[in-house]
C-alpha cells in the first residue's frame, strides 16, 4: 500500500474531490481524518469508509477559523498519533467579473480559498516536524494559472494557492515537510455544475480538453496520492496540472 501506516488531514473531505481522495487514501492503508463544515455528509462518508474497513474520524472544520484548524490538528494527532498528510482541498467558486465582483464577495472566496490553506498550513508544520516531516498538497486550478472571463476573486485565490504552495516549499525543505499544489481542469463535481449551471453549456464544455472529456475526481484523487506518498519525495513546490490538456492549448 502507498499511505500505509501514514496519517492524513483532508479539508472539505465530505464531498467531491475531498471525498475521493478520502477514500482512495483509506485503500491505500493510511488513517484519515476528514475535516469539513458540513457534518451530515462528512459523517455518511466516514461510516461509509468504516464499513470497508477504513481507519477514519470527521471532524468540524471552518477552514477561515485558526482555532477549528487547531482543533483539527490536534484531533488528528491525538486519534492517530501523528500528522503525516495534509491536503487542503476546501474551497467554493463564484461567478462575476472583476466589476461585477462585490468586495463582501471577493472577502469570502479569499478567506476560504487562500486564507484556509494558509491556516491549514501554520497549523499542521509544527505537527509534522514532530512526526519528523510531511506532505502538504494544496488545490488550486487551471485557475491559478490562467486567468478567465468569468472568476475574478477564485482566479487570484487560487493564484495566491500557487504561491503560498512555493513559498512553503522553500521555508521548509530542509525540515523534510514538503509541499505542492495540485491544479485540476474543469472536473465533475458539484462545483462544475456551479461553473456552467447552464446544460448546454455545460454539455459543450465536456468536449474542450483536448482528451475529448471532463476530469473525473478519481482522476485528480490518483495525482493528489502520488504527492502524499513516498513516490514523490524528490518533489517540493511543484506543480502538478491535471487538465485533459487544456492548459496546454
Amino acid at each position: 500500500m502507498r499511505l500505509e501506516g501514514k496519517v492524513a488531514l483532508i479539508s472539505g473531505g465530505a464531498r467531491g474531490l475531498g471525498a475521493e481522495e478520502a477514500a482512495l487514501f483509506v485503500k491505500e492503508g493510511a488513517s484519515v481524518v476528514i475535516a469539513d463544515i458540513l457534518v451530515d455528509e462528512g459523517n455518511r462518508l466516514v461510516t461509509q469508509l468504516s464499513q470497508s474497513g477504513g481507519n477514519t474520524k470527521l471532524v468540524k472544520l471552518d477552514a477561515t477559523q485558526e482555532d477549528d484548524w487547531r482543533s483539527a490538528v490536534e484531533a488528528t494527532v491525538s486519534s492517530f498519533g501523528r500528522l503525516d498528510i495534509l491536503v487542503n482541498n476546501a474551497g467554493i467558486f463564484q461567478r462575476a467579473t472583476v466589476e461585477n465582483t462585490t468586495e463582501e464577495g471577493w472577502d469570502r472566496v479569499m478567506d476560504i480559498n487562500a486564507k484556509g490553506v494558509f491556516l491549514g498550513t501554520k497549523v499542521a508544520i509544527p505537527a509534522m516536524r514532530a512526526s519528523g516531516g510531511g506532505s502538504i498538497i494544496n488545490i488550486s486550478s487551471v485557475a491559478g494559472l490562467i486567468g478567465s472571463r468569468m472568476a475574478t476573486a477564485y482566479n487570484a485565490s487560487k493564484g495566491a494557492v500557487r504561491l503560498l504552495t512555493k513559498t512553503t516549499a522553500i521555508q521548509y525543505a530542509k525540515e523534510g515537510i514538503r509541499c505542492n499544489s495540485v491544479h485540476p481542469g474543469l472536473t465533475e463535481t458539484e462545483m462544475a455544475r456551479e461553473v456552467f449551471p447552464d446544460e448546454d453549456d455545460y454539455s459543450t464544455s465536456r468536449n474542450r480538453p483536448p482528451l475529448g472529456r471532463l476530469g473525473r475526481p478519481i482522476d485528480v484523487a490518483y495525482g493528489v496520492l502520488f504527492l502524499a506518498s513516498d513516490e514523490s519525495s524528490f518533489m517540493t513546490g511543484s506543480e502538478l496540472v491535471i487538465d485533459g490538456g487544456s492548459t496546454a492549448q
